[in-house]
């Protein structure tokens, strides 16, 4: 989950992103340019890939992807093509969009806030893979097998100790003046992340979830359209708060070898964050996807998975050293799915609040 970041982007223009409507968001998303890996050419060769659409972390060079694809070659034979389309939120946008002409086999790293609009879209076909026995049964967000658990962690503010000495405790703390400007948030019309935030405050506050946005506008310094933007603006010291994970403080101390950034636990609890994967009804290479998804639930993938996208595995595997830092919230939310008239409500009420 964690990638190169690129400060000289500066800070995103905080309305920019807002006065976009959820539909016209769908539209853009259809637009991105596709990055995906080097693939051979010709009919023969076609039916020994498996063509696999997820969120650019997952396949950057620090993410997970080039090892998933060494590993799975080594054992099958089969080549993976990874095709990136921005967050978790623009892979489905760019899914719905295009439906049975996506051209994919497989889609990865949407998570269970993403899921009901997933499945109801008719393109995802049912498969239980091998080794589904070993996963966590609390893991398991669809009892059809249409999308497969492929790793978890939990939602949370994460803060530059050096500069927080006296880090939120809640969410209605992160109101507090001292805090001000201070937030990184992710939109959640394009971030899972963002999307899971906007579903943790709801399952806090319920209906009064829009009085604490409106509360917490003083705090936010910025929104971002996806996690990697916002994470990296937190690095390069744009603010001390960001919406991340309770596994990043991990990253950093595996391989900068600090404990700066750490996890603010909440008395509320944190949203726990599932992410799946799942075959597509229209893919050409069915056979090839499904062992796909074999190799996804077994110790050779789910190995990987700690040190390269910092999240837990969802099998019982040994775990490193650096996960000492990462701790579970023992008040795991499972907040019901954000509404397409929540998501409008939510844009409507960041732009009127916009500069408080």
């Amino acid at each position: 989950m964690y990638r190169k970041h690129h400060p000289s982007r500066g800070r995103l223009l905080f309305l920019a992103a807002l006065f976009v409507s959820f539909t016209v968001s769908l539209v853009f998303a259809g637009g991105n340019k596709e990055k995906s890996s080097p693939s051979t050419q010709g009919t023969a060769a076609a039916k020994q890939e498996v063509v696999i659409w997820t969120y650019d972390s997952f396949n950057s060079e620090w993410g997970p992807g080039p090892e998933v694809t060494k590993r799975f070659l080594a054992e099958t034979g089969i080549t993976l093509r990874w095709v990136s389309h921005g967050d978790a939120g623009e892979v489905l946008s760019r899914l719905l969009l295009e439906g049975n002409q996506a051209g994919a086999d497989i889609i990865l790293g949407l998570d269970q806030n993403l899921a009901d609009k997933a499945l109801g879209s008719g393109l995802l076909e049912a498969y239980k893979p091998k080794g589904m026995e070993k996963v966590f049964p609390e893991l398991v967000i669809d009892e059809t097998y249409r999308l497969i658990p492929l790793d978890y962690s939990y939602f949370a503010i994460v803060y530059d100790s050096e500069k927080i000495l006296d880090p939120p405790r809640s969410l209605e703390d992160l109101t507090a003046e001292k805090y001000a400007k201070g937030l990184i948030l992710m939109d959640p019309r394009t971030s899972s992340p963002g999307l899971g935030f906007l579903a943790w405050t709801q399952a806090v506050y319920g209906d009064a979830w829009k009085g604490y946005w409106q509360r917490l506008a003083p705090t936010i310094l910025t929104i971002a359209d996806g996690w990697s933007a916002g994470y990296g603006l937190f690095t390069a010291g744009e603010a001390p708060l960001v919406l991340s994970y309770t596994t990043s403080p991990g990253y950093h101390l595996e391989y900068e070898g600090t404990e700066r950034y750490k996890a603010a636990l909440f008395t509320e609890g944190h949203p726990i964050q599932i992410e799946v994967a799942g075959i597509l009804t229209a893919g050409k290479n069915k056979e090839q996807a499904k062992g796909f998804l074999d190799f996804m639930l077994s110790p050779a993938f789910q190995d990987i998975i700690p040190l390269t996208n910092w999240m837990y595995p969802v099998i019982t595997i040994p775990l490193p050293e650096s996960f000492r830092i990462t701790p579970k919230s023992d008040k795991p939310l499972r907040p019901r799915p954000v509404t397409d008239a929540e998501l409008t409500a939510w844009a409507a009420l960041v732009v009127q609040t916009a500069g408080q």
